[in-house]
């Protein structure tokens, strides 16, 4: 499995709202693109998710009234031949709510992954925008390969019930063989049933869909907000289009310089350091920690019931059994924002009295799993995106021997994550580079923004991003704080500086710490 844990905020959005009602091919296909700079958008009423958007009702309106409208741009689906075959990749939007002549343009949001749907996940988090939405339309996308946006398929249901159930840890040739070959065969269906868009879905051919949606949204400037993955997709955007950024932020950012191997021992540390900050959290209360006496005994006690569970599942959400697979994922997942810790101390109580639905409906919420079964195709996007633009390819026997670093890094997550690199092995389309190039000079100013208790991009990633994009482009500002990304904490300090750039074109000091 390529990237076990997704670099992506936007599964968040099902988290929440799974968790909230449980603990309480190609479209289009035309010939001849055309000038597709000079499409008009049919801006209307919003559809009810698709299953590949993870389902779910139309959105609801804004705090002050305003509804989202939603519409369908053509974008070529091989950038090498723009008059050619084209897809439908599918735009919702907010207006700006302030007067006419105050607004700046549009805004446009990638929330991660890769493979989440900003048209889902914009409206989840509209309110937090309502500031920014005074003076800018909102706007978020599926990009291709998500959601609307000509999804890639792999697996039904069913089979993405084994696969998230398979032993992800092997022990033995005879359970390595095993996730080879289950891993290939979830490619394999890839390919089956995705072949015309899987060679099309690398993030450079996002960021030339990002510089058309400019152009049709009628912006000289792109505006952006790209948050974990989509710190990748933006500095991707300012690299291809230096003299097209306008004022963007940049929030729990990619580290850039990274190949994959690099980024998976890097979630290693950023996973057991927020797996640290927790139990530590739970330990350092007045009221007594259910879960463990001393921070090391609630770390020890997790370690034991993943070796248990590997051995012996444990009933989940009926009639799937909570496996060590699915119990590693719901931690991780829950160390996503520290709103979910709460979640994670009651499903580790459970857990230990032999109930592992609470965990289980964690790891659900992380692949994507709705509660009737169905799937959003978020992590065929994952993988299908991941391994397009990452050019290596490892071996089990090369995982085998990096295994000591990664348990180093992880007791607890090491495994996981080194063997997930073995995901893109059987792969039908190659990779394109070792890592993204962001380089840009020239490009306007590009506020980065680290969370220094970042598990899925650590925060040494911030840093490299800047000294990445070049001399005189990014401006750094920290957040000593919890959690993936840092605007939506709601920390007064970060929202301050981002939202005076953006709307003021307030540029902050470099070097700026928030807490």
């Amino acid at each position: 499995m390529a990237n076990p844990f997704r670099l992506c905020a936007a599964a968040l959005t099902t988290s929440t709202v799974l968790l909230a009602a449980l603990l309480a091919g190609c479209s289009g296909g035309a010939k001849d693109g055309g000038d597709l700079t000079a499409q008009k958008l049919d801006w209307k009423d919003c559809p009810t998710p698709s299953q590949a958007e993870g389902g779910g009702s139309s959105p609801s309106p804004l705090p002050d009234g305003a509804k989202w409208q939603c519409a369908t741009m053509k974008a070529p689906l091989d950038w090498s031949k723009p008059k050619g075959d084209t897809i439908g990749l599918a735009l919702i939007r907010a207006k700006a709510t302030g007067n006419a002549g105050e607004r700046i343009g549009s805004l446009v949001f990638n929330f991660g992954g890769p493979g989440g749907s900003g048209v889902t996940t914009l409206p989840a988090f509209g309110a937090d925008y309502a500031a920014l939405n005074t003076r800018y339309d909102l706007v978020s996308f599926d990009p291709r390969g998500v959601g609307r946006s000509a999804p890639v398929e792999c697996e039904s249901d069913a089979q993405l019930d084994a696969y998230f159930q398979q032993d992800a840890t092997p022990d033995n040739s005879t359970e390595r063989t095993q996730l080879l070959d289950r891993t290939k065969t979830f490619n394999d269906a890839c390919e089956k049933h995705s072949k015309k868009v899987l060679p099309h879905v690398r993030t450079t051919d996002a960021a030339r869909d990002m510089d058309l949606m400019r152009q049709v949204l009628g912006d000289d400037k792109l505006h952006y907000f790209g948050i974990s993955y989509g710190t990748e997709l933006g500095g991707v955007y300012a690299h291809l289009f230096p003299r097209n950024v306008g004022r963007a932020v940049f929030d729990a950012v990619v580290d850039p310089s990274e190949d994959p191997e690099q980024s998976a021992l890097g979630q290693a540390k950023g996973f057991q350091l927020a797996l640290d900050n927790f139990a530590e959290d739970c330990t350092s209360k007045k009221t007594e920690c259910p879960i463990g006496n001393t921070a090391q005994d609630v770390k020890d006690r997790i370690a034991k019931l993943l070796q248990d569970l590997e051995k012996k599942p444990i009933p989940g959400v009926f009639p799937r059994q909570l496996t060590q697979t699915a119990a590693t994922n719901g931690i991780a997942q829950s160390l996503y924002s520290k709103d979910f810790w709460e979640y994670l101390t009651e499903g580790l109580q459970q857990a230990y009295e032999g109930d592992g639905k609470i965990l289980m409906l964690l790891s659900d919420s992380m692949n994507g799993r709705s509660e009737n079964g169905e799937y959003s195709n978020i992590t065929a996007a994952n993988i299908a995106i991941n391994c397009s633009d990452e050019k290596p390819r490892y071996t089990a026997d090369y995982v085998q021997q990096k295994l000591p670093a990664f348990r180093s890094a992880s007791p607890v997550f090491g495994d996981y994550l080194a063997w997930g690199m073995v995901g893109c092995t059987d792969w039908a389309v190659p990779g394109a580079a070792d890592h993204p190039d962001v380089g840009a000079p020239g490009s306007a100013p590009i506020l980065v923004v680290g969370n220094t208790g970042d598990p899925a991009t650590p925060y040494e990633g911030a840093k490299k991003m800047v000294d990445a994009l070049g001399k005189g482009v990014a401006v750094e500002v920290t957040y000593k704080g919890q959690g993936h990304g840092a605007y939506d904490s709601k920390n007064k300090c970060v929202q301050s500086a981002v939202n005076g750039y953006l709307l003021d074109g307030k540029v902050p000091k470099t070097g700026t710490v928030c807490s």
